[in-house]
């Protein structure tokens, strides 16, 4: 089921029973400010978050007739956020190449070329749509493709869902198809269009997007640096470092320059906001300059594997305070699940030596990613005057995942045998808004 702009009007005051489970916005995120509430109310008025608190304690003061939509057993969460996605990607998951540099050229362009046609980006809108909201996913950070007409179809969509989401135009104008290409002056002059009709309309916001720095000229990077002064409040988003191929092929295009990272700091595109896909290959001066800038890591683990673009270090970024989310960089990633990316974050980490807990991975897909994201209190908690985008997680989901559940013995237990075994089937129903926009077995 897929809420839009047609769907009956939602009662002004809902309530919800269920185990809750959010984080406050403290330093130490995942252990102390933890709040789990094995019998919660979560009361929503008009949108937003009302109440949070044990159901002994709200139920007594709810309003004569508000119905109670019983989800015991179940664990309401915040909507998970994706901090790293390409919408134009999603019928390309899945596609074999022996590395990141050929698969672009092999799949990656051909199927973005489909974009000029609105209809097609309309369609493929819908359907990413519901594919994150059937996995828990009620924000993102998403990647359209060079045409206008992609970002406009993603918006006005997401707009007609009332989704919290943040994308943008792709801008791209060398080391790509002519037919993706377009310049330095037609990149800027068509983001500053498309942010000033979508960035805080509803509830969407831009993010001003040049893919990389090898498809991007010394000119248009001078420019989304411009447009980046101009618009201090808007997202940046591309990536770095990535692959061991890539950046060497990046060093060789920009001379002069100490990393890869540099180039994006040179160019005034770091800073609070700005969000950089994979960071697989940086030192530790790019991390403390990470840190120091309010810049963003986000962890694409199950991409990184498939391409095979190495082991992001977790050890290091937690040395350094680098902010690290996670996401799910479909299409070269292999799954829309946030639970599954959970599980093989996870692996990374052990690879590496370090072990990341349940507790630290459910934070950074919520909480952590709305603190760095810069939309503390709006997005990512159940705390009051939020908004009301959350999911109810079922532990019974599958047959393996209710006999480990049923034996868990603490919290940290329940949320690793979900994080390890659980995918799009753990998500009974998922709300956006206060509106229910996906129920398990509900018919489409």
């Amino acid at each position: 089921m897929t809420s839009t702009s047609n769907a009956p009007a939602v009662p002004d005051v809902q309530a919800y029973r269920a185990q809750l489970l959010y984080f406050r916005d403290t330093p130490k995120a995942e252990d102390e400010a933890c709040e789990w509430l094995r019998d919660g109310l979560l009361v929503v008025r008009d949108g937003k978050i009302e109440q949070c608190g044990e159901y002994d304690q709200l139920i007594k003061d709810l309003p004569t007739g508000i119905a109670v939509h019983d989800w015991r057993g179940r664990l309401i969460t915040p909507g998970f956020i994706d901090t790293h996605i390409h919408y134009p990607q999603t019928d390309m998951i899945a596609s074999p190449a022996p590395g990141l540099l050929p698969w672009l050229e092999t799949y990656t362009f051909p199927t973005e070329r489909r974009f000029e046609n609105p209809a097609y980006a309309e369609e493929v809108a819908k359907f990413f749509l519901d594919e994150l909201l059937r996995c828990g996913t009620t924000t993102a950070l998403v990647y359209c493709t060079v045409h206008p007409g992609s970002a406009q179809a993603f918006f006005e969509e997401s707009h007609a869902r009332n989704l919290r989401m943040v994308a943008g135009k792709v801008m791209m104008d060398r080391n790509c198809p002519e037919y993706l290409r377009d310049t330095a002056e037609t990149g800027a002059r068509d983001s500053e269009m498309l942010l000033q009709r979508w960035h805080g309309t509803g509830r969407q916001l831009y993010a001003l997007t040049p893919r990389f720095a090898p498809t991007s000229t010394p000119e248009q990077l001078g420019r989304c640096r411009e447009l980046a002064q101009r618009y201090q409040d808007v997202f940046i988003q591309s990536h770095v470092s990535e692959n061991q191929d890539e950046v060497k092929w990046v060093m060789s295009l920009f001379p002069g320059h100490r990393s890869y990272l540099d180039i994006y700091d040179d160019y005034g595109l770091l800073r609070p906001r700005a969000v950089y896909g994979h960071c697989v290959w940086l030192d530790d001066d790019d991390r403390r300059r990470m840190r120091d800038a309010g810049a963003v890591a986000a962890h694409c683990p199950t991409s990184n594997q498939f391409l095979g673009s190495g082991l992001f270090d977790f050890a290091s970024a937690r040395d350094f305070s680098m902010p690290v989310t996670l996401a799910t960089d479909v299409g070269g990633g292999s799954s829309f699940s946030m639970l599954q990316t959970m599980n093989e974050a996870h692996k990374v980490a052990r690879l590496s030596g370090h072990h990341l807990t349940a507790r630290r991975m459910f934070w950074q897909a919520t909480q952590g990613a709305a603190k760095h994201l810069g939309l503390t209190g709006q997005i990512g908690t159940l705390e009051a005057g939020a908004e009301a985008d959350f999911i109810v997680l079922d532990p019974q989901a599958t047959p393996l995942l209710e006999r480990r559940s049923a034996r868990a013995e603490s919290l940290e237990e329940l949320l690793f045998a979900l994080a390890m075994l659980g995918d799009d089937r753990a998500i009974a129903a998922t709300y956006a808004a206060g509106r229910e926009v996906h129920r398990r077995g509900a018919v489409q």
